[in-house]
């Protein structure tokens, strides 16, 4: 009942930019923190960005400055603009979102999850 889907991962070259999407629907997620979350190949998940309710955001140092997370609550829909990127950025991204209003940046705080895009940077 409950989807989230993900779109717009492809294969971009360093410097190069993407935007990614998601969008949910079952129920709406207006009130909770929702985030992205990446994945790369023989690696752990690892936090990218969380917005909060109200859109306060937050990032992991190692996309701060590149990357923007942004949402917009009557589309029930997610974004996260990616710039500058590097080949260390390749990995699955995942969306999520919540169990709770506020700034959350481990997985365990989020009960909802896409299925993944691949973004993928040439060197």
């Amino acid at each position: 009942q409950v989807q989230l889907v993900e779109s717009g991962g492809g294969l971009v070259q360093t410097g190069g930019s993407l935007r990614l999407s998601c969008a949910a629907s079952g129920r709406s997620f207006s009130y909770t923190a929702m985030g992205w979350f990446r994945q790369a190949p023989g690696k752990e998940r690892e936090f990218v960005a969380t917005i909060n309710w109200s859109g306060g955001t937050y990032y992991a140092d190692s996309v701060k400055g590149r990357f923007t997370i942004s949402r917009d609550n009557a589309a029930n829909t997610m974004y996260l603009q990616m710039n500058s990127l590097k080949p260390e950025d390749t990995a699955v991204y995942y969306c999520a979102a919540a169990s709770g209003p506020g700034i959350a940046t481990l997985s365990g705080q989020y009960l909802y999850w896409g299925q993944g895009t691949q973004v993928t940077v040439s060197s």
